[in-house]
Formats: structure tokens, C-alpha cells, sequence
């Protein structure tokens, strides 16, 4: 999958230039437009438009968890249950994952990644590392690691309410 790249569509000016106003204290908002430019440069760099955008989460989610329920997947992505059947529909396709139903509870569908689903997931792995060096330059492994804890820990947050 090549490169591709989109110069005239990234960010010239330096964030310091912009006042965020009621914004510069709204953590969404801060994630969001990393992810959002992120995600444009992932889907630009696979340049695949069969691939859906969430199918190398959910590759990656369902091959570190075999048998993964759809809801749980659909928690841990982020995405609402039709949002993931539609996705999970398209790794279907691509021959990439399959449903069997669960042999616990005949309502539910465990998630498996095939072979060829392997093979895809390591390519759009090296996508990834290509995508996000930049930003792994950008902090140190300390930084890193605590940027992940905290990110991990607002992600607990948001379900501090609800039985997950």
C-alpha cells in the first residue's frame, strides 16, 4: 500500500496562531483533531477505498481477543452496534474476520480473524508505525507511556457511569 500523500490538505500554520477560545479547555476537542488528521493520513496512505475507516481497530481488537463479542467490540472502538455490523460486514467481504455464533449464548457472534485477515492487519500495522512517527518522534518513551496512561485513564472515565 503506498504512500499517498495530500500537502495542500495538511495544517501550515502553527496551532499557536489560532485562539481555541471556549475550546483550548475541551479535551475532545484537542483528541479529535489529532485523530481526525490521523485518520485522513491513514486512510490517504492505504489508499484503499473498499477499507472502511475503524477496520484496522477492529482487525487489531478481534485478533488480540478471539471469540470478542460484537458489543464488547463495539465499546472498545467506539462505534455504535449498526456502525460496527456495517464494518464488520466489509472485514467480511475482504475475507479478513468472520462470525461464528457463540457457543455460551446462541444470540451472540464471536469474532475471528481468518489468515488472510492476519496477513492484512500486519500490512496496515506498518501503515500505522508510518502514520504515527511523527508523532512517536515528538515524545520520549516516558511521554509516551504517560500520554497512553492518561488516555487510557480518561477512557475509564467516560464509563465511570455505566457497567462496562
Amino acid at each position: 500500500m503506498p504512500p499517498v500523500s495530500r500537502k495542500a490538505d495538511l495544517v501550515t500554520e502553527a496551532p499557536a496562531d489560532v485562539d481555541l477560545g471556549v475550546l483550548k479547555d475541551v479535551i475532545g476537542f484537542r483528541i479529535r483533531r489529532i485523530q481526525n488528521h490521523l485518520s485522513r493520513a491513514f486512510i490517504d496512505r492505504i489508499n484503499r477505498k473498499e477499507i472502511r475507516p475503524g477496520v484496522f481497530s477492529a482487525l487489531a481488537l478481534i485478533a488480540a481477543n478471539p471469540g470478542l463479542s460484537q458489543t464488547t467490540l463495539a465499546r472498545e472502538i467506539g462505534f455504535d452496534k449498526a456502525t460496527v455490523v456495517a464494518l464488520l460486514d466489509s472485514l467480511e467481504r475482504l475475507g479478513w474476520a468472520e462470525r461464528k455464533r457463540s457457543t455460551e449464548d446462541r444470540r451472540r457472534h464471536s469474532l475471528y480473524v481468518t489468515p488472510l485477515g492476519e496477513t492484512a492487519l500486519e500490512d496496515l500495522r506498518e501503515v500505522a508505525v508510518v502514520n504515527e512517527a511523527k508523532i512517536h518522534v515528538a515524545l520520549n518513551k516516558d511521554e509516551r507511556n504517560q500520554l497512553f496512561g492518561l488516555l487510557d485513564k480518561l477512557y475509564v472515565a467516560c464509563f465511570a457511569d455505566e457497567d462496562i
